[in-house]
């Protein structure tokens, strides 16, 4: 007869191997859909750093009137996503997160019709209206999934969707200005807004019939599978906060939180809406060449983040990988306007500061589900990312500005540096207890 101890040791191991595998297969199911929408998504958000070459003479813009557009985005993200993730815990991610991909599909393809700044500014504000919830949406989502010793992983198995739009856009956004330009009497950066928004309304169509609201609702899992699902998140979610919104706003950590994020989107998208400029400042004059450029900072985003992400929660230590990530994304883009001027130090810099920016995202978001649960989850989550996207606004304002007064990015980019150094000393602030999990 096997003594308990032994009985004991083999149901825990056989406990273990189901996880390992049940996990597995929520993965292998959800997470390749999940990336694919994020490429498309981020894809048409700031291919308008791509347009910007070509777009600019066309149109007669100035750099402050493409700051000001490239910007005004957040705006509407910012007021609308916070009620965007609400509605989205309430009604399921199935229909919303279509919802969101259809509408912003077709407003990013509504580009085309860009002749004043006045459009340009009035697009980009309703663009970012139809996207606000999806990125806060799918942070919720996997938290309805996977507990947060796997949460960092699965983050950055869904975040990678940024670098790799970066890879795949920034070669497809330079072929199609370069090839396309003139076709059929349209322009390059026309063609451009039309071809790209086309995978977001395909997958925003296909999100309708595939993605399960919930675990309960996925019927590739067995019983057995769900049953243990649904324990461990019921058993994370034991003692977080589900209190009144009220209780959200006035949380001094969900702040905190909040001013941590706004330092690294400072970063991303002072990267995301100037890296063509600032590969084109370096001396490289073809579009396809900068398209083929922007690729290799990029190429190392992924691996900074799926390696960062792992260690985060093997090691379940999130405070100095956030921060020393943070810091090396500051150090990169100083080095880069530093050596502006010289290619191949200015990549080498470009792709530091790129990795280390984006390697930080995977590890902060486990931060918010560590407090936060149900209602004021979905409330704190796009809370915090709202305000963090204000920096979307503010960034590139800020440099397309600096940019018209002084004739070079620098100023603009040396900002960009200190808030990454800000955001990396503020992560210090988190206490150990809550975001070490």
């Amino acid at each position: 007869m096997n003594s308990p101890t032994l009985s004991k040791g083999a149901g825990m191991a056989q406990r273990e191997q189901m996880e390992a595998s049940t996990y597995a297969k929520v993965t292998v199911r959800l997470l390749p859909f999940l990336f694919l929408s994020y490429v498309a998504a981020y894809l048409d958000r700031v291919n308008v750093g791509f347009a910007k070459l070509q777009m600019l003479n066309d149109l007669q813009f100035s750099e402050t009137v493409y700051g000001l557009g490239a910007g005004i985005f957040f705006i509407g993200y910012f007021l609308f996503e916070v009620p965007s993730n609400i509605i989205m815990h309430k009604v399921g991610a199935r229909i919303w997160i279509g919802r969101i991909m259809i509408t912003w599909a077709l407003l990013s393809g509504a580009m085309v019709f860009v002749t004043s700044p006045t459009m340009f500014y009035v697009l980009r504000f309703f663009l970012g209206v139809a996207e606000a919830g999806f990125f806060p949406g799918i942070v919720l989502y996997l938290t309805y999934w996977f507990p947060a010793q796997r949460r960092s992983r699965m983050n950055a198995l869904f975040m990678i969707g940024i670098p790799i739009a970066g890879v795949v856009g920034g070669p497809l956004s330079g072929w199609i200005l370069n090839s396309m330009n003139g076709f059929h009497g349209m322009a390059g950066w026309k063609w451009m807004f039309l071809i790209e928004a086309l995978p977001s309304l395909v997958l925003g169509i296909m999100t309708i019939f595939y993605l399960p609201n919930k675990i309960r609702d996925a019927k590739w899992l067995s019983n057995e599978e769900k049953q243990l699902l649904e324990e461990n998140i019921a058993q994370e979610n034991t003692g977080k906060a589900d209190h009144a919104l009220s209780g959200v706003f006035g949380n001094p950590r969900v702040w905190l939180m909040a001013a941590i994020y706004f330092c690294c989107m400072m970063g991303l998208y002072g990267v995301g809406f100037y890296l063509p400029t600032l590969i084109k400042a370096a001396g490289v004059q073809d579009a396809l060449d900068v398209g083929l450029l922007t690729a290799i900072p990029y190429g190392f985003a992924v691996i900074a983040m799926l390696a960062i992400a792992k260690s985060a929660d093997r090691t379940r230590e999130r405070r100095w990988h956030f921060t020393v990530a943070s810091a090396l994304g500051g150090v990169g883009l100083l080095l880069a306007t530093i050596y502006g001027d010289n290619v191949m130090l200015a990549m080498a810099a470009l792709s530091l500061g790129t990795a280390g920016l984006l390697a930080t995202m995977p590890v902060f978001w486990t931060y918010p589900s560590s407090i936060l649960g149900g209602t004021a989850a979905a409330a704190g989550i796009a809370m915090i990312n709202s305000v963090g996207n204000l920096a979307g606004f503010v960034s590139p304002s800020i440099i397309g500005w600096m940019k018209d007064v002084t004739q070079s990015t620098d100023a603009g980019m040396y900002v960009v540096s200190a808030a990454l150094m800000v955001g990396a000393l503020l992560a210090l602030l988190q206490p150990r207890s809550l975001v070490n999990r």
